[in-house]
């Protein structure tokens, strides 16, 4: 008898999309670093809106895709992973360039402003906060996370809870979350 998929199933425990979040928010600001030094060649400046070395965006369109499109791959045979990667794709185009437009508003209402006003040069864009070719960029980040880093992820975190039990996933967790309130209240603050 198979086990039912519910929603709640298809998302990690709260330690986990903790670790994930944080790991994903690293991983965007390092792109995002790496874009703006050697791509674009505009030398370097803190990607993020707060002042650690992550993008919280990443993290909440990581978690996203963790919830919303990661169940349709997941432990899946891997003829059938390979038949999803467009669907994936388009999933997760739609999803994070839905989150960067709803951000772009946060921010401006928060900042006065939103970083990434450069999307203006796009050919096909909205307003400079969303354009096509940043989406399409989305897309492959999103299979690329859940194809690769996510499965890698799930590996630190029952590393993590192997090693040292849930206790210690709870307290790094915890941890991560106080480093990020602490950062958000600083970085609020201090602007």
């Amino acid at each position: 008898m198979t086990e039912k998929k519910t929603f709640r199933s298809n998302f990690p425990s709260p330690d986990a999309a903790v670790l994930f979040f944080a790991l994903y928010a690293v991983f965007g600001w390092c792109y995002e670093v790496f874009l703006e030094v050697f791509i674009y060649h505009w030398g370097f400046t803190n990607r993020g809106v707060l002042f650690g070395p992550y993008c919280p965006v990443y993290g909440f369109g990581a978690l996203a895709f963790i919830l919303l499109v990661y169940p349709l791959i997941k432990d899946r045979p891997l003829k059938e992973r390979l038949v999803r990667i467009p669907l994936v794709f388009i999933l997760s185009m739609l999803i994070a360039t839905t989150l960067e437009l709803a951000t772009s508003y946060i921010l401006e209402a928060v900042n006065g402003s939103w970083p990434w006003q450069t999307y203006l040069d796009y050919k096909i864009n909205f307003q400079g906060r969303i354009a096509l070719s940043p989406s399409i960029r989305f897309g492959i980040g999103g299979v690329l996370f859940l194809y690769i880093l996510q499965p890698l992820f799930e590996k630190i975190h029952s590393f993590i809870t192997d090693r040292g039990g849930k206790k210690t996933a709870r307290i790094v967790a915890l941890a991560i979350v106080l480093l990020f309130a602490l950062d958000l209240a600083v970085s609020l603050l201090l602007r």
